[in-house]
């Protein structure tokens, strides 16, 4: 498959799922750019890994500002796990430390998983 009908591919897929399916997109995205730049780190390729790990920092912010607040302590309790793991992510591009890009990810997969339930429930 060329790389123009691969990104046409991705655009219909995103112009055509639901709201729950484009959370799970965020995640599976941020969850990739995460392990995308922990292989990065250990080539060397510090460049390169902040590039990814900026990527999914912009995902997890993208997340919080997308949450409705009007919804209360779920909304909140949700903010706060993000914005946790985005710290995790920009902490771990500062240092280039992998276990937290580690933490990050196996958050992310927690709540990717947690989502994936909560999606198929209300198709």
């Amino acid at each position: 498959m060329s790389v123009n009908a691969y990104q046409v591919y991705r655009q219909t897929q995103v112009n055509t799922a639901s709201q729950g399916e484009l959370i799970l997109m965020l995640f599976d995205g941020a969850i990739r750019f995460a392990n995308q730049a922990q292989e990065l780190i250990a080539e060397g390729d510090l460049e390169g890994a902040n590039g990814k790990l900026i990527r999914a920092q912009d995902i997890m912010t993208e997340l919080m500002v997308s949450l409705d607040m009007d919804q209360g302590e779920i909304a909140q309790n949700l903010y706060q796990l993000y914005d946790y793991i985005h710290d995790c992510l920009l902490r771990a591009n500062i240092r280039k430390d992998v276990g937290l890009i580690e933490q990050a990810v196996r958050l992310l997969a927690e709540l990717r998983d947690t989502w994936r339930q909560v999606v198929a429930k209300s198709s």
